[in-house]
């Protein structure tokens, strides 16, 4: 069974993650490989993993995802091995080409760029300020946001960063990327608009729609999560897999924390909002689900309904079983938001909430591990990088 809530350890971590690896690819030779990795532990207080480990290490830990419902998927994952790219114009070069290998021409595929491993003591090599890949700019202008609150913050490091946004902002602007190593200070670096896939968000039945200008990227591409393997951290390995609708129409677009369209569409609708008994906020958020639907499938671009996801789902839990696997999983996050109560996930509630390794972890392992340089560097608006 694989290693569940512990780290630090790198060698009992490295013996069971191999353990776990010979023995699922049933391959000859672990007894040496452990030797040779303990080994090489004992002089540099760490390893170099295999590209063949680093590969089956991260399907592992999206198999061991505990908040990821597409877990069905976890052996198809892409993995690039991209270790010894250290410098920031480098990994710029990288994430594009990522971006360009997962949006494989709207047929979303699931990609991971694994870039340099932490240093066992000075922590890590390289780091993405951005949450994702792919984010729109959050303006504040006195009490009101214009584009998404939930940027607002990385909105203005990137300008007090020397970036200059655009004359006019808009409620759609990208990102600039914040990229930082332990040689290199943050720096900025512009997406490459011509590679972001964005879907224009109409509505099948309702014309009006289209009018209220909302449209959202293909690629959702995590980028400042820890990926951990075998006691070895990865802190710059960005992955992305496809959208759930919900994902954009309910959380995105409807909560009231970010594009806030709730009472928009619901008076596009002519919905009665002022009782809540008439649940104009159900009917709203499922129209802009039916839109998103609707408009990622006419662009043929890949995406997921909550329901069929959740069938595969159950189907890779299954598959878990049969394997003799704990099935792990955190309730809370595998159920969508859009008919909840009818989805099969939401009537199986006893999964094992332990969290193991391999996984994805947020941020950076630990800030007393980094060296002063790079722990000393936080937003400029003070909030520290995770």
């Amino acid at each position: 069974m694989p290693p569940v809530e512990h780290e630090g350890d790198v060698a009992t971590e490295a013996i069971e993650f191999l353990t776990t690896y010979y023995t699922e690819r049933r391959l000859p030779g672990l007894r040496e490989r452990i030797d040779q990795v303990l080994d090489e532990i004992a002089h540099t207080g760490a390893y170099w993993q295999t590209e063949s480990e680093l590969t089956y290490g991260a399907k592992l830990a999206w198999r061991q995802s505990t908040r990821c419902i597409g877990r069905v998927r976890w052996a198809g994952l892409k993995v690039r091995d991209r270790r010894t790219v250290t410098r920031t114009a480098d990994i710029a070069t990288e994430l594009a080409e990522h971006l360009v290998a997962g949006d494989n021409g709207g047929r979303i595929q699931s990609v991971i760029t694994v870039f340099a491993p932490d240093h066992p003591t000075a922590g890590p090599r390289a780091r993405i300020w951005n949450d994702q890949l792919v984010r729109y700019c959050g303006w504040q202008f006195d009490d009101q946001v214009l584009g998404d609150p939930a940027q607002v913050t990385m909105t203005a490091a990137a300008v007090r960063l020397g970036w200059r946004p655009p004359a006019e902002p808009s409620r759609f602007d990208l990102l600039p990327w914040v990229i930082e190593t332990t040689d290199e200070d943050p720096t900025l670096v512009d997406v490459p608009g011509h590679l972001i896939r964005e879907v224009a968000l109409s509505h099948p039945v309702h014309a009006w729609f289209a009018d209220l200008g909302l449209r959202w990227h293909a690629l959702p591409v995590i980028s400042n999560m820890r990926l951990r393997i075998g006691g070895i951290d990865y802190s710059c390995a960005p992955f992305n897999g496809h959208y759930l609708s919900d994902e954009i129409g309910t959380r995105n677009m409807g909560d009231a924390d970010r594009y806030d369209q709730l009472r928009v569409v619901a008076a596009g609708l002519d919905l009665d909002t002022s009782d809540e008994s008439t649940l104009w906020r159900e009917h709203a958020v499922l129209v802009l689900n039916q839109a998103v639907l609707h408009s990622f499938r006419a662009a043929d671009v890949r995406i997921s309904d909550p329901h069929t996801e959740s069938e595969l789902f159950m189907r890779f839990c299954e598959a878990e079983k049969r394997a003799g696997r704990p099935v792990y999983g955190d309730w809370s996050w595998i159920n969508g938001s859009v008919g909840w109560a009818a989805l099969y996930p939401v009537h199986h509630r006893y999964y094992d909430t332990r969290v193991p390794n391999p996984n994805f972890w947020p941020g950076t392992p630990s800030t007393q591990t980094l060296e002063p340089s790079l722990r000393d560097r936080h937003h400029p608006t003070g909030q520290r990088v995770h």
